[in-house]
Protein backbone atom coordinates (compact mmCIF):
# COMPACT_ATOMS: atom_id res chain seq x y z
CA UNK A 1 0.00 0.00 0.00
CA UNK A 2 2.77 2.08 0.91
CA UNK A 3 4.76 1.88 -2.55
CA UNK A 4 1.45 2.16 -4.38
CA UNK A 5 0.71 5.76 -2.81
CA UNK A 6 4.19 6.64 -3.79
CA UNK A 7 3.62 5.38 -7.17
CA UNK A 8 0.84 7.47 -7.54
CA UNK A 9 2.37 10.75 -5.93
CA UNK A 10 5.18 10.67 -8.49
CA UNK A 11 4.94 12.21 -12.13
CA UNK A 12 6.60 10.08 -14.36
CA UNK A 13 6.99 6.32 -14.39
CA UNK A 14 10.73 6.94 -13.97
CA UNK A 15 10.70 8.60 -10.45
CA UNK A 16 8.19 6.28 -9.46
CA UNK A 17 10.42 3.28 -10.07
CA UNK A 18 13.73 5.39 -8.47
CA UNK A 19 11.66 5.93 -5.30
CA UNK A 20 10.25 2.53 -4.53
CA UNK A 21 13.83 1.44 -5.03
CA UNK A 22 15.47 3.52 -2.36
CA UNK A 23 12.20 2.62 -0.24
CA UNK A 24 12.95 -1.27 -0.97
CA UNK A 25 16.36 -1.14 0.41
CA UNK A 26 15.39 1.13 3.44
CA UNK A 27 13.33 -2.18 4.21
CA UNK A 28 15.60 -4.57 3.62
CA UNK A 29 18.16 -2.61 5.06
CA UNK A 30 15.78 -2.79 8.71
CA UNK A 31 15.07 -6.20 8.37
CA UNK A 32 18.62 -7.62 8.65
CA UNK A 33 19.14 -4.87 11.53
CA UNK A 34 16.75 -6.58 13.45
CA UNK A 35 17.20 -9.87 12.67
CA UNK A 36 21.06 -9.30 13.68
CA UNK A 37 20.48 -7.66 16.80
CA UNK A 38 17.39 -9.97 17.75
CA UNK A 39 19.83 -13.21 16.80
CA UNK A 40 20.75 -14.99 20.43
CA UNK A 41 24.34 -15.77 21.68
CA UNK A 42 24.82 -19.21 21.55
CA UNK A 43 27.62 -20.61 23.65
CA UNK A 44 29.78 -23.70 22.67
CA UNK A 45 28.96 -26.63 24.79
CA UNK A 46 31.84 -26.85 27.90
CA UNK A 47 32.27 -30.20 29.65
CA UNK A 48 34.01 -30.49 32.72
CA UNK A 49 37.26 -32.29 31.16
CA UNK A 50 37.62 -29.70 28.75
CA UNK A 51 37.25 -26.65 31.35
CA UNK A 52 39.85 -28.39 33.46
CA UNK A 53 42.20 -28.44 31.09
CA UNK A 54 41.65 -24.84 30.13
CA UNK A 55 41.51 -23.79 33.66
CA UNK A 56 44.84 -25.77 34.64
CA UNK A 57 46.88 -24.05 31.70
CA UNK A 58 45.52 -20.68 31.58
CA UNK A 59 44.25 -20.01 35.26
CA UNK A 60 46.12 -16.79 36.87
CA UNK A 61 47.45 -18.32 39.77
CA UNK A 62 48.87 -21.56 37.88
CA UNK A 63 50.54 -18.98 35.70
CA UNK A 64 51.94 -17.02 38.64
CA UNK A 65 53.76 -20.20 39.51
CA UNK A 66 55.12 -21.61 36.54
CA UNK A 67 56.35 -17.64 36.92
CA UNK A 68 58.43 -18.86 40.01
CA UNK A 69 59.61 -22.06 38.88
CA UNK A 70 61.04 -20.63 36.18
CA UNK A 71 63.02 -18.31 38.41
CA UNK A 72 64.24 -21.08 40.97
CA UNK A 73 65.44 -22.74 37.35
CA UNK A 74 67.91 -19.62 36.50
CA UNK A 75 69.28 -20.07 40.11
CA UNK A 76 69.85 -23.70 39.89
CA UNK A 77 71.84 -22.49 36.67
CA UNK A 78 73.69 -19.51 38.87
CA UNK A 79 74.86 -22.26 41.94
CA UNK A 80 75.74 -24.83 38.67
CA UNK A 81 78.11 -21.89 37.40
CA UNK A 82 79.92 -22.14 40.83
CA UNK A 83 81.58 -25.28 39.96
CA UNK A 84 82.62 -24.07 36.00
CA UNK A 85 85.54 -22.60 35.62
CA UNK A 86 86.20 -18.96 35.66
CA UNK A 87 87.73 -16.98 32.67
CA UNK A 88 88.74 -14.06 32.63
CA UNK A 89 91.12 -11.59 30.93
CA UNK A 90 92.80 -7.84 30.67
CA UNK A 91 94.36 -5.76 28.24
CA UNK A 92 95.81 -2.18 28.84
CA UNK A 93 97.93 0.83 28.12
CA UNK A 94 100.16 2.58 30.64
CA UNK A 95 101.41 5.70 30.47
CA UNK A 96 104.50 7.31 32.91
CA UNK A 97 106.44 10.42 33.28
CA UNK A 98 109.31 8.22 34.20
CA UNK A 99 110.80 5.06 33.40
CA UNK A 100 110.60 3.00 36.58
CA UNK A 101 114.43 2.72 37.93
CA UNK A 102 116.35 1.08 40.19
CA UNK A 103 119.58 2.14 41.42
CA UNK A 104 122.17 -0.70 42.26
CA UNK A 105 125.34 1.55 44.22
CA UNK A 106 126.33 4.16 41.66
CA UNK A 107 124.16 2.51 38.93
CA UNK A 108 120.65 3.43 37.67
CA UNK A 109 118.88 0.97 35.27
CA UNK A 110 115.29 1.26 34.03
CA UNK A 111 113.02 -1.58 34.63
CA UNK A 112 110.46 -0.61 32.67
CA UNK A 113 109.76 1.36 29.65
CA UNK A 114 107.75 4.73 30.02
CA UNK A 115 105.11 3.95 27.71
CA UNK A 116 103.87 0.13 27.27
CA UNK A 117 100.72 -1.87 27.18
CA UNK A 118 99.90 -5.44 28.72
CA UNK A 119 97.11 -8.29 28.53
CA UNK A 120 96.63 -11.49 30.20
CA UNK A 121 94.10 -14.58 30.48
CA UNK A 122 93.47 -16.50 33.63
CA UNK A 123 91.52 -19.95 34.18
CA UNK A 124 90.56 -20.60 38.17
CA UNK A 125 88.94 -23.91 38.82
CA UNK A 126 87.81 -24.82 42.46
CA UNK A 127 89.33 -28.25 43.02
CA UNK A 128 87.55 -29.42 46.50
CA UNK A 129 85.47 -26.93 49.10
CA UNK A 130 84.58 -30.08 51.09
CA UNK A 131 81.20 -30.39 49.02
CA UNK A 132 80.16 -27.34 49.90
CA UNK A 133 79.59 -25.62 46.12
CA UNK A 134 78.01 -28.96 45.16
CA UNK A 135 75.87 -29.18 48.23
CA UNK A 136 74.74 -25.56 47.25
CA UNK A 137 73.84 -26.47 43.68
CA UNK A 138 71.96 -29.15 45.25
CA UNK A 139 70.10 -27.36 47.90
CA UNK A 140 68.85 -25.10 44.76
CA UNK A 141 67.79 -28.17 42.63
CA UNK A 142 65.75 -29.49 45.92
CA UNK A 143 64.27 -26.25 46.05
CA UNK A 144 63.25 -26.08 41.86
CA UNK A 145 61.41 -29.53 42.83
CA UNK A 146 59.00 -27.49 45.66
CA UNK A 147 58.33 -25.14 43.17
CA UNK A 148 57.46 -27.53 40.85
CA UNK A 149 55.64 -29.24 43.40
CA UNK A 150 53.65 -26.00 44.36
CA UNK A 151 53.09 -25.75 40.70
CA UNK A 152 51.39 -28.88 40.97
CA UNK A 153 49.71 -28.26 44.18
CA UNK A 154 48.11 -24.84 42.78
CA UNK A 155 47.12 -26.50 39.47
CA UNK A 156 45.09 -29.41 41.43
CA UNK A 157 43.46 -26.62 43.56
CA UNK A 158 41.93 -24.50 40.22
CA UNK A 159 41.05 -27.97 39.53
CA UNK A 160 39.46 -28.35 42.49
CA UNK A 161 37.54 -25.09 43.00
CA UNK A 162 37.15 -25.35 39.14
CA UNK A 163 34.96 -28.83 39.74
CA UNK A 164 33.07 -27.28 42.82
CA UNK A 165 32.09 -24.06 40.32
CA UNK A 166 30.91 -26.52 37.85
CA UNK A 167 28.92 -28.52 39.85
CA UNK A 168 27.50 -25.32 41.31
CA UNK A 169 26.55 -24.29 37.87
CA UNK A 170 24.71 -27.54 36.65
CA UNK A 171 22.68 -27.90 40.10
CA UNK A 172 21.65 -24.27 39.82
CA UNK A 173 20.53 -25.01 35.69
CA UNK A 174 18.33 -28.08 37.91
CA UNK A 175 17.19 -25.84 40.57
CA UNK A 176 15.93 -23.63 37.07
CA UNK A 177 13.66 -26.37 35.94
CA UNK A 178 12.55 -27.34 39.22
CA UNK A 179 11.20 -23.55 39.99
CA UNK A 180 9.72 -23.62 36.40
CA UNK A 181 8.27 -26.93 37.13
CA UNK A 182 6.56 -25.42 40.11
CA UNK A 183 5.57 -22.16 38.45
CA UNK A 184 3.67 -24.02 35.83
CA UNK A 185 1.99 -26.44 38.16
CA UNK A 186 0.75 -23.47 40.33
CA UNK A 187 -0.54 -22.01 37.49
CA UNK A 188 -2.68 -24.84 36.00
CA UNK A 189 -3.78 -25.09 39.42
CA UNK A 190 -4.64 -21.25 39.30
CA UNK A 191 -6.21 -21.96 36.18
CA UNK A 192 -8.41 -24.76 37.47
CA UNK A 193 -9.47 -22.21 40.60
CA UNK A 194 -10.38 -19.54 38.58
CA UNK A 195 -12.92 -21.46 36.67
CA UNK A 196 -13.98 -23.31 39.71
CA UNK A 197 -14.06 -20.24 41.59
CA UNK A 198 -16.38 -18.12 38.49
CA UNK A 199 -18.48 -21.54 38.78
CA UNK A 200 -19.19 -20.98 42.52
CA UNK A 201 -18.07 -24.12 43.67
CA UNK A 202 -14.89 -22.15 45.93
CA UNK A 203 -14.95 -19.10 47.43
CA UNK A 204 -12.46 -16.02 47.07
CA UNK A 205 -9.95 -17.32 50.17
CA UNK A 206 -9.06 -20.71 47.43
CA UNK A 207 -8.48 -18.01 44.37
CA UNK A 208 -6.17 -15.85 46.38
CA UNK A 209 -4.54 -18.15 48.21
CA UNK A 210 -2.85 -20.10 44.56
CA UNK A 211 -2.31 -16.70 43.23
CA UNK A 212 -0.18 -15.73 46.77
CA UNK A 213 1.60 -19.35 46.08
CA UNK A 214 2.04 -18.74 42.59
CA UNK A 215 3.94 -15.36 43.10
CA UNK A 216 6.36 -17.24 45.71
CA UNK A 217 7.20 -19.36 42.99
CA UNK A 218 8.56 -16.56 40.73
CA UNK A 219 10.14 -15.06 43.20
CA UNK A 220 11.89 -18.51 43.52
CA UNK A 221 12.83 -18.96 39.66
CA UNK A 222 14.24 -15.37 39.86
CA UNK A 223 16.37 -16.64 42.47
CA UNK A 224 17.57 -19.38 41.04
CA UNK A 225 18.32 -17.43 37.38
CA UNK A 226 20.43 -15.14 39.46
CA UNK A 227 22.80 -17.61 41.02
CA UNK A 228 22.83 -19.75 37.45
CA UNK A 229 24.13 -16.07 36.22
CA UNK A 230 26.67 -15.25 39.36
CA UNK A 231 27.91 -18.97 38.57
CA UNK A 232 28.43 -18.30 35.04
CA UNK A 233 30.30 -15.44 35.65
CA UNK A 234 32.19 -17.30 38.37
CA UNK A 235 33.01 -19.60 35.83
CA UNK A 236 34.16 -17.50 32.90
CA UNK A 237 36.64 -15.45 35.56
CA UNK A 238 38.45 -18.51 36.31
CA UNK A 239 38.77 -19.48 32.29
CA UNK A 240 40.07 -16.13 31.84
CA UNK A 241 37.02 -15.38 29.85
CA UNK A 242 34.74 -12.16 29.92
CA UNK A 243 32.45 -12.03 32.65
CA UNK A 244 29.15 -11.83 30.18
CA UNK A 245 29.85 -14.86 27.77
CA UNK A 246 27.35 -17.68 28.17
CA UNK A 247 27.83 -20.78 29.36
CA UNK A 248 26.50 -23.92 28.04
CA UNK A 249 27.33 -26.86 30.90
CA UNK A 250 27.42 -30.56 29.56
CA UNK A 251 26.30 -32.69 32.30
CA UNK A 252 29.57 -34.38 34.37
CA UNK A 253 29.74 -37.99 32.78
CA UNK A 254 32.26 -40.44 35.38
CA UNK A 255 32.03 -43.72 35.41
CA UNK A 256 30.81 -44.88 39.36
CA UNK A 257 33.81 -46.34 41.30
CA UNK A 258 34.37 -47.94 45.07
CA UNK A 259 34.63 -45.48 47.76
CA UNK A 260 38.18 -45.65 48.81
CA UNK A 261 38.83 -46.83 52.16
CA UNK A 262 40.09 -44.47 54.85
CA UNK A 263 42.81 -46.16 55.56
CA UNK A 264 43.91 -46.83 52.28
CA UNK A 265 43.45 -43.45 51.21
CA UNK A 266 45.67 -41.61 53.91
CA UNK A 267 48.62 -43.78 53.22
CA UNK A 268 48.58 -42.95 50.00
CA UNK A 269 47.80 -39.15 50.63
CA UNK A 270 50.85 -39.16 52.14
CA UNK A 271 52.86 -40.16 49.36
CA UNK A 272 50.86 -38.56 46.78
CA UNK A 273 50.15 -35.35 48.20
CA UNK A 274 52.19 -32.26 46.78
CA UNK A 275 52.41 -30.61 50.31
CA UNK A 276 53.95 -33.74 52.02
CA UNK A 277 56.07 -33.88 48.72
CA UNK A 278 56.97 -30.17 49.28
CA UNK A 279 58.00 -30.54 52.96
CA UNK A 280 60.13 -33.84 52.44
CA UNK A 281 61.86 -32.03 49.60
CA UNK A 282 62.47 -29.18 51.85
CA UNK A 283 63.85 -31.37 54.41
CA UNK A 284 66.10 -32.92 52.02
CA UNK A 285 67.69 -29.39 50.53
CA UNK A 286 67.89 -28.46 54.14
CA UNK A 287 70.64 -31.38 54.46
CA UNK A 288 72.58 -30.01 51.45
CA UNK A 289 72.39 -26.56 52.88
CA UNK A 290 73.69 -27.61 56.15
CA UNK A 291 76.94 -29.34 54.69
CA UNK A 292 77.06 -26.09 52.70
CA UNK A 293 77.59 -24.34 55.84
CA UNK A 294 79.56 -26.68 57.41
CA UNK A 295 82.14 -26.09 54.30
CA UNK A 296 83.24 -22.66 55.49
CA UNK A 297 84.86 -24.27 58.34
CA UNK A 298 87.41 -25.39 55.86
CA UNK A 299 89.99 -24.82 53.22
CA UNK A 300 89.09 -24.43 49.96
CA UNK A 301 91.57 -25.72 46.94
CA UNK A 302 91.73 -23.72 43.66
CA UNK A 303 93.93 -24.08 40.51
CA UNK A 304 94.81 -21.68 38.52
CA UNK A 305 96.32 -20.90 34.88
CA UNK A 306 97.40 -18.19 32.73
CA UNK A 307 99.27 -16.23 30.41
CA UNK A 308 100.43 -12.94 31.19
CA UNK A 309 102.37 -10.56 28.56
CA UNK A 310 103.83 -7.22 29.12
CA UNK A 311 105.72 -4.98 26.45
CA UNK A 312 108.95 -3.96 28.31
CA UNK A 313 112.18 -4.01 26.19
CA UNK A 314 114.35 -4.38 29.76
CA UNK A 315 113.02 -7.72 29.98
CA UNK A 316 113.91 -11.04 28.32
CA UNK A 317 110.88 -12.40 28.28
CA UNK A 318 107.58 -10.48 27.60
CA UNK A 319 105.18 -13.32 28.08
CA UNK A 320 104.63 -15.61 30.65
CA UNK A 321 103.11 -18.79 31.08
CA UNK A 322 101.89 -19.58 34.99
CA UNK A 323 100.14 -22.22 37.07
CA UNK A 324 99.15 -21.47 40.67
CA UNK A 325 97.68 -24.01 43.78
CA UNK A 326 96.10 -21.72 45.81
CA UNK A 327 94.02 -22.66 49.17
CA UNK A 328 91.86 -20.24 51.27
CA UNK A 329 90.33 -20.49 54.68
CA UNK A 330 88.29 -18.56 56.87
CA UNK A 331 89.90 -18.37 59.97
CA UNK A 332 86.71 -16.20 61.36
CA UNK A 333 83.33 -15.60 60.11
CA UNK A 334 82.41 -13.60 63.66
CA UNK A 335 80.09 -16.69 64.43
CA UNK A 336 77.77 -15.98 61.20
CA UNK A 337 78.20 -19.83 59.73
CA UNK A 338 77.17 -21.04 63.34
CA UNK A 339 74.30 -18.99 63.16
CA UNK A 340 73.40 -19.90 59.78
CA UNK A 341 73.59 -23.96 61.12
CA UNK A 342 71.57 -22.80 64.07
CA UNK A 343 68.81 -21.25 61.57
CA UNK A 344 68.98 -24.45 59.81
CA UNK A 345 68.41 -26.61 62.97
CA UNK A 346 65.59 -24.53 64.17
CA UNK A 347 63.63 -24.72 60.06
CA UNK A 348 64.58 -28.45 60.33
CA UNK A 349 62.43 -28.69 63.60
CA UNK A 350 59.41 -26.31 62.33
CA UNK A 351 59.20 -28.76 59.19
CA UNK A 352 59.07 -31.35 61.07
CA UNK A 353 56.26 -30.52 63.24
CA UNK A 354 54.30 -28.57 60.00
CA UNK A 355 54.83 -32.26 58.66
CA UNK A 356 52.92 -33.93 61.60
CA UNK A 357 50.15 -31.34 61.45
CA UNK A 358 49.85 -31.53 57.73
CA UNK A 359 49.11 -35.33 58.14
CA UNK A 360 46.48 -34.61 60.75
CA UNK A 361 45.35 -31.86 58.41
CA UNK A 362 44.94 -34.70 56.09
CA UNK A 363 43.41 -37.27 57.26
CA UNK A 364 40.67 -34.63 58.54
CA UNK A 365 40.70 -33.69 55.30
CA UNK A 366 39.83 -37.13 54.01
CA UNK A 367 37.49 -37.95 56.98
CA UNK A 368 35.24 -34.76 56.06
CA UNK A 369 35.10 -35.67 52.14
CA UNK A 370 34.37 -39.65 52.95
CA UNK A 371 31.59 -39.07 55.06
CA UNK A 372 29.78 -35.97 52.93
CA UNK A 373 30.21 -38.54 50.03
CA UNK A 374 28.47 -41.62 51.87
CA UNK A 375 25.86 -39.40 53.28
CA UNK A 376 25.45 -38.24 50.17
CA UNK A 377 24.80 -41.71 48.40
CA UNK A 378 22.17 -42.63 50.76
CA UNK A 379 20.44 -38.98 50.19
CA UNK A 380 20.27 -39.81 46.79
CA UNK A 381 18.49 -43.15 46.63
CA UNK A 382 16.41 -41.63 49.78
CA UNK A 383 14.88 -38.88 47.42
CA UNK A 384 14.91 -40.29 44.01
CA UNK A 385 11.99 -42.67 45.64
CA UNK A 386 10.63 -39.29 47.11
CA UNK A 387 10.28 -37.90 43.62
CA UNK A 388 7.94 -40.79 42.85
CA UNK A 389 5.40 -40.52 45.96
CA UNK A 390 5.39 -36.99 45.52
CA UNK A 391 4.13 -36.86 41.72
CA UNK A 392 1.66 -39.59 42.97
CA UNK A 393 0.57 -37.45 45.80
CA UNK A 394 0.38 -34.31 44.02
CA UNK A 395 -1.92 -36.65 40.93
CA UNK A 396 -3.95 -37.77 43.99
CA UNK A 397 -4.79 -34.08 45.15
CA UNK A 398 -5.53 -32.73 41.63
CA UNK A 399 -7.75 -35.50 40.91
CA UNK A 400 -9.88 -34.65 44.29
CA UNK A 401 -9.87 -31.12 44.01
CA UNK A 402 -11.00 -31.20 40.26
CA UNK A 403 -14.06 -33.41 41.91
CA UNK A 404 -14.54 -30.88 44.51
CA UNK A 405 -13.63 -33.48 47.58
CA UNK A 406 -10.45 -31.81 48.20
CA UNK A 407 -8.64 -28.67 49.56
CA UNK A 408 -6.90 -26.10 47.41
CA UNK A 409 -4.03 -25.79 50.62
CA UNK A 410 -4.17 -29.82 49.64
CA UNK A 411 -2.96 -29.42 45.73
CA UNK A 412 -0.45 -26.41 46.71
CA UNK A 413 1.24 -28.63 49.57
CA UNK A 414 1.53 -31.34 47.21
CA UNK A 415 3.26 -28.91 44.75
CA UNK A 416 5.51 -27.24 47.82
CA UNK A 417 6.16 -30.95 48.05
CA UNK A 418 7.13 -32.44 44.58
CA UNK A 419 9.45 -29.22 44.45
CA UNK A 420 10.89 -30.12 48.10
CA UNK A 421 11.76 -33.57 46.76
CA UNK A 422 13.38 -32.75 43.09
CA UNK A 423 15.51 -29.83 44.97
CA UNK A 424 16.30 -32.12 47.41
CA UNK A 425 17.42 -34.76 44.88
CA UNK A 426 19.63 -32.54 42.98
CA UNK A 427 21.32 -31.21 46.00
CA UNK A 428 22.19 -34.46 47.14
CA UNK A 429 23.11 -35.93 43.80
CA UNK A 430 25.82 -32.82 43.12
CA UNK A 431 26.83 -32.91 46.57
CA UNK A 432 28.16 -36.16 45.67
CA UNK A 433 29.83 -35.34 43.09
CA UNK A 434 31.45 -32.07 44.97
CA UNK A 435 32.40 -34.68 47.58
CA UNK A 436 33.56 -37.18 45.36
CA UNK A 437 35.76 -34.43 43.43
CA UNK A 438 37.13 -33.03 47.08
CA UNK A 439 38.10 -37.13 47.79
CA UNK A 440 40.03 -37.91 44.99
CA UNK A 441 42.19 -34.16 45.49
CA UNK A 442 42.67 -35.30 49.33
CA UNK A 443 44.00 -38.52 48.52
CA UNK A 444 46.23 -36.96 46.12
CA UNK A 445 44.61 -37.86 42.84
CA UNK A 446 44.94 -35.72 39.72
CA UNK A 447 41.40 -34.05 38.61
CA UNK A 448 42.53 -33.58 35.16
CA UNK A 449 42.99 -37.52 34.78
CA UNK A 450 40.11 -38.46 36.37
CA UNK A 451 37.52 -36.31 34.33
Amino acid sequence: MVLRSLYVACQTREEAKSVIGREMVKVLLQALAITCLCSPVFAEPLSLSEGLKIVTAENRLVTIREQEEKTSEADTLVARARLLPNVYGSIGQTYQNHSPTVKLNNLSAPTVQENYYAYSAAVQQLLFDFEGTVSQYRASIALLDTKRLDTKRTRNLVALDFAFLYFDGLESEKLIAVAEKEKESLEAHLQVARDMFEAGVITKNDLLQAEVKLSDAKQKLLTAQNLRRINEARINTMLARPISSPVDLMEATRAASDIVSLEAAADTAEKERPEMQIVDTTLKGLGFEETARKSEYYPRLFAQGGYAYTENKYQVYDGIWSVNLLMSINFSSGGSTKAELDKIKSRRMTLLVQRKKLIEDIRLELEKYYLDLANAKERIVVTKSAIAQSEENLRINKVRYAEGVGLALDVTDAIALQTLAETNYYKSLYDYYRSEAGYIYAIGGELREAY
